[in-house]
């Protein structure tokens, strides 16, 4: 039986060309123009299909909401685009007097004092504590329209960085899209959902790498009994692969929490696509020992030839201020993710690596 392939979307209907596609392309030139003006065209496109589909009113009311709530978010964070965030995840329920939350209030200070800012929720409980932590100032709130009223904390409210989604689906966009790291502390059913879906993300390339710590009170079991559930059942039962659990850390210790996060940036400092290579930005680059090492090491990752050093690619254009920092490019096979953590673990820990933080 002949198999068919799932390419996407179909392609836009006629009203992207002719008079309407030219009323398009003035449109975006009057509101200023724009380096990226054929995919605006493409957006417009897509709205008016709208109109030839004669979608209901809920279905324009969900796109409605969905976009305005994307740009308003791009535009609160695009200021702070060159900062470390980390994510905070964790119980609303969560006390001021439990341990849980004095965790959460110390990692947001230390984090906060290494530069970084705090990405929370905007609610109670742990939410709070990370930006009580952080303070006001290193702090964004992402809140969420309930049913029930669910007011922002007082460390974010009123706060120019202070956005409430209506959805969640924009809302856990954001959360990963403007994060570089992602710190888990106790919950209930939402930050369950939160650390499968990250993972899950970061499992099948469609997030950049980033570190998650799953962070205890001390002495604590809560992510000891469902890291036991990951291994016991889902890499037991062949669900998961083994270097899978490289994609998580579980701790109740404050430093390794904070080294965790920290140190994943080390000598990395981040990653992209040009066409089938990965390039790895490097603060510095191995030696050709080193890498003459990792490619043994590594070469079950490689769809083909070898890891290379090299300067920022034409195709990158110039991304100052990382433009001139080396680069490692190599054809990943976009499978074995965990395995490409544990190569940005080794190239954080080469000897030629900046001191950790």
């Amino acid at each position: 039986m002949e198999q068919t392939r799932n390419v996407g979307p179909p392609p836009l209907a006629p009203s992207g060309s002719g008079e309407v596609g030219e009323l398009i392309d003035r449109l975006v030139k009057a509101a200023g123009g724009s380096p990226h003006a054929e995919f605006l065209h493409e957006m417009v496109q897509t709205v008016l299909r709208l109109i030839e589909d004669q979608a209901d009113r809920g279905d324009v009311k969900i796109m409605n909401a969905a976009l305005r709530e994307l740009v308003h978010a791009f535009r609160l964070f695009t200021p702070y685009r060159g900062i470390r965030k980390v994510t905070i995840f964790g119980s609303a329920r969560t006390t001021e007097d439990q341990p849980e939350y004095r965790q959460a209030l110390a990692f947001a200070h230390e984090i906060s004092r290494l530069g970084w800012m705090v990405i929370t929720g905007a609610g109670d409980g742990i939410m709070k504590a990370g930006q009580g932590g952080a303070g006001r100032e290193r702090s964004f709130g992402v809140n969420i329209r309930l049913p029930f009223d669910q007011p922002a904390n007082e460390f974010i409210q009123n706060d120019s960085k202070l956005i409430t989604f209506k959805y969640f689906f924009t809302r856990k966009l954001i959360f990963v899209k403007e994060t570089d790291a992602i710190a888990l502390f106790p919950g209930g059913f939402g930050t369950l959902d939160e650390a499968f879906e990250i993972l899950t993300l970061i499992q099948t390339g469609k997030s950049n790498p980033l570190p998650v710590v799953c962070v205890d009170r001390p002495g604590g079991d809560y992510w000891k009994t469902w890291d036991g559930y990951v291994r016991n059942v889902l890499l037991a039962r062949g669900l998961i692969a083994p270097q899978d659990l490289c994609l998580y850390r579980v701790t109740d210790r404050l430093d390794e929490a904070i080294a965790e996060v920290s140190g994943f940036y080390r000598n990395y400092h981040s990653s992209r696509y040009v066409g089938d290579r990965l390039v790895i930005r490097l603060q510095r680059a191995p030696t050709a020992e080193d890498l003459d090492r990792l490619n043994r090491q590594f070469h079950e990752i490689l769809v083909d030839g070898a890891m290379t050093v090299s300067p920022a690619l034409p195709e990158e254009g110039n991304e100052d201020p990382i433009s001139d920092l080396p680069r490692l490019v190599l054809h990943f096979n976009r499978r074995d993710v965990g395995r490409l953590r544990q190569l940005i673990d080794a190239l954080n820990q080469l000897p030629t690596a900046p001191p950790a933080a």
